[in-house]
């Protein structure tokens, strides 16, 4: 049977699909402060401070919490570390994180890259600890894209399809992979039979 999995980014377009719902369609990956108001199934995140954020909650003692390895984190308990870290920003590791544990289709979603509007910070997060403001420029996405390129040619058996919406740049670059394609969102939730 096929493994569906949906890989959830922060930029804002993911904010077109009700994440409650498109839990019974497959395993949910979030990164950094999606715990704050949503429970996936498996949280990445690399950066310290967000992890030292989440571990001050308690979180990771009740559910699957991913990072790297660091002295700083060894007074928390309960959290998986990754045995052969890239060195990627949480987003790319989460996608990452879902092949390594074999999923065969992968949604990802609220993956922006070149952002939404303005070219100012899009993140559904800006504003609150640990993030930029909504004010600033936008996260240079370059490293990003090419640390979710690698994925997707290491795991050429895996289909993945990037959900986007109308204010969400296509990556062209990658229109010749096999393996690879852009849906919206009306297309993803029709291919989610009782969506």
């Amino acid at each position: 049977m096929k493994k569906t999995a949906f890989v959830l980014g922060n930029g804002r377009s993911r904010l077109n699909i009700d994440l409650a719902r498109i839990k019974d369609f497959g395993k949910i990956y979030g990164c950094n402060a999606l715990y704050r108001e949503f429970e996936p199934d498996v949280l990445v995140a690399v950066d310290p401070q967000m992890i030292i954020e989440i571990c001050e909650t308690g979180y990771q003692l009740n559910h699957q919490v991913w990072t790297n390895t660091n002295s700083k984190f060894k007074k928390y308990q309960n959290l998986n570390f990754f045995k052969n870290p890239r060195g990627w920003s949480s987003g790319p590791t989460a996608l990452y994180k879902a092949c390594l544990d074999c999923n065969d289709e992968i949604y990802i979603l609220g993956f922006d890259y070149h952002g939404i509007r303005n070219e100012m910070f899009n993140n559904v997060y800006a504003d609150t600890n640990n993030y930029k403001t909504s004010h600033d420029t936008a996260t240079y996405y370059g490293n990003w894209l090419r640390q979710t390129e690698m994925i997707l040619t290491e795991y050429s058996y895996v289909n993945f399809y990037r959900v986007i919406d109308e204010k969400t740049k296509p990556v062209k670059e990658w229109d010749g992979m096999r393996n690879f394609q852009h849906i919206t969102y009306d297309n993803l939730k029709n291919r989610l039979k009782g969506y």
